[in-house]
């Protein structure tokens, strides 16, 4: 009876043959695009490659130039500032929005509709607007000005040791929504009788959120953190858009610094070296969260 079960068993390899093979055209796509960019980009990176791609090898000669640059170096202690305030203040900004909507407020869903709006705009059309908003000439230095306070004084974009809070402001108002509406999904998860057992205890709402609620959203905070952090990584547009990277290289970037060898200064093998210090970054980002979200959940199974 037992071999007759086993034999009347698919072989795993067969099991869901047609979605496996649906699949293949999409593996062969993250094979041959992906994977076979990113293997180019970090070869070329040992190269003198200018205009066009050349088999020159330089060994590390790119990268020591490029930690060399203090362009590169603005670039990397922008992106450390920016990341880091950035990340804390939208989980944090975010989960007190998701806090307060799940108190069952009345028009709900016309407040997470005004919060998520933003999210919805272009980095380039939020970056012009905030470049408005800004602006001392007719943003918010001039509106406070006229209404009596002559000395006030907020001109952010124009003032290169704050510059880069400037564009964490317009980021903050971009992104923030995502986050709230995240948590909030992680919120209506919780059990009611959660909640009930709490304040039947008689546990402060602040203890239940600290010590029971944000233990239990772990999965929700690990994938949140992940998308802030890609888009961190990744930030150009808003730079671009509010200030070019200025004043002079006061708010200058990764990404930016990565564009302008490439397509501007036409040192492909500059670029290539930048682009491989960042592809690191994800790396650094995207490594712990596969662990956390499947090696160690498969290891607690």
């Amino acid at each position: 009876m037992t071999g007759h079960a086993q034999a009347g068993r698919p072989n795993k390899l067969l099991r869901n043959l047609n979605a496996k093979i649906a699949s293949i055209p999409m593996i062969l796509t993250a094979l041959v695009i992906f994977v076979g960019g990113t293997l180019w980009t970090v070869f070329y990176s040992f190269t003198n490659s200018k205009l066009l791609p050349r088999l020159s090898f330089v060994g590390f000669d790119q990268y020591e130039r490029l930690w060399a640059a203090p362009r590169w170096v603005t670039a990397i202690e922008n992106l450390a500032l920016y990341g880091i305030l950035s990340l804390i203040f939208s989980l944090v900004i975010g989960f007190l929005l998701a806090a307060l909507m799940d108190q069952k407020i009345r028009f709900e869903n016309t407040f997470r509709t005004i919060f998520l709006y933003p999210f919805a705009l272009s980095f380039i059309v939020t970056g012009l607007v905030w470049q408005w908003v800004l602006n001392p000439d007719f943003g918010i230095q001039s509106v406070v000005r006229s209404l009596g306070w002559t000395s006030f004084t907020f001109n952010p974009l124009y003032t290169p040791e704050i510059v880069i809070y400037g564009i964490l402001i317009a980021a903050l108002w971009q992104g923030t929504g995502l986050v709230m509406c995240l948590m909030l999904a992680g919120l209506r998860g919780i059990d009611e009788d959660i909640w009930k057992a709490a304040r039947v205890d008689g546990i402060p709402m602040w203890k239940t959120y600290l010590f029971i609620v944000i233990p239990m959203m772990r999965p929700v905070f690990i994938t949140t953190i992940v998308i802030i952090a890609s888009g961190i990584v990744k930030v150009y547009d808003l730079v671009v858009a509010q200030t070019s990277g200025g004043p002079g290289i006061s708010s200058e970037v990764p990404a930016k610094y990565v564009y302008d060898y490439m397509f501007q200064a036409q040192n492909l093998g500059q670029g290539f070296a930048a682009s491989t210090m960042m592809l690191v970054t994800v790396a650094i980002i995207i490594v712990p969260w596969a662990y956390l979200e499947f090696g160690g959940g498969r290891k607690r199974g």
